[in-house]
């Protein structure tokens, strides 16, 4: 039986990925650093730490990371200022859904908790969440399960017990890796064969989610194929 659900936040339940990836893609170019492609797309799930060493694994030592990071999130921050927080499809009818069915709700971001309370916040969100856990809690974040481990300990509940939300591979991979029920909601990467196989539900958007889980909360439906791959929602 699902007894708690336990959120990503960046893709998932705001549409904040997008902002992001521009936001590095002008910093890269205002500070003469050329093609980020692989550095962004490498860091989705990444908290700082392992962010930083990814980028300079990817472009070298000499890469300026706490300056590039200070430009992104300049950035970032006047887009949200000037243009709002966009939230994804479906976010507050899932949220009020789960609230009122008195199951557990956690969020587990690699972005600073500082960051995922502001925008929490913001968008009028905070009561809905018991425990939040950010990036800097933790010191290796996705794909490692630290993050959802920690949730899940916080939460009291057993990982099998819980859901985790996600819309990126390597969120899917902490999640499974924690023991979770691991639910896709592709934003900007598709599953691939080897995410497929990890995952219990694959939904479009948070509305399919919440239907997903009207039909399971008493754990009598199997959502996987014979194969074992997850249905889709």
């Amino acid at each position: 039986m699902i007894k708690a659900v336990v959120f990503d936040m960046d893709g998932v339940l705001f549409d904040t990925e997008r902002l992001s990836m521009e936001s590095w893609r002008k910093a890269a170019v205002q500070m003469g650093l050329g093609d980020i492609e692989e550095g962004i797309y490498g860091c989705i799930g990444l908290n700082r730490t392992d962010c930083k060493i990814f980028l300079e694994k990817t472009y070298g030592k000499d890469f300026p990371y706490e300056a590039f990071r200070r430009k992104t999130s300049q950035l970032f921050s006047h887009r949200v200022e000037t243009e709002g927080l966009p939230i994804m499809k479906g976010t507050e009818e899932l949220l009020d859904w789960l609230a009122g069915q008195k199951v557990k709700i956690a969020l587990a971001s690699s972005t600073s908790t500082g960051a995922v309370k502001s925008h929490l916040e913001r968008a009028g969100f905070t009561d809905y969440f018991q425990e939040i856990v950010g990036g800097d809690m933790v010191e290796h974040s996705k794909p490692l399960p630290d993050i959802y481990l920690k949730a899940c300990t916080l939460l009291g509940v057993e990982p099998g017990e819980a859901a985790a939300i996600e819309d990126s591979p390597n969120g899917i991979r902490s999640a499974h890796a924690a023991g979770m029920l691991p639910i896709m909601v592709p934003d900007l990467v598709e599953p691939t064969a080897e995410i497929r196989a990890m995952l219990y539900g694959n939904c479009n958007n948070l509305l399919e989610v919440k239907e997903f889980l009207q039909k399971r909360l008493d754990g009598a439906a199997d959502t996987r194929d014979g194969d074992g791959r997850a249905r889709p929602c």
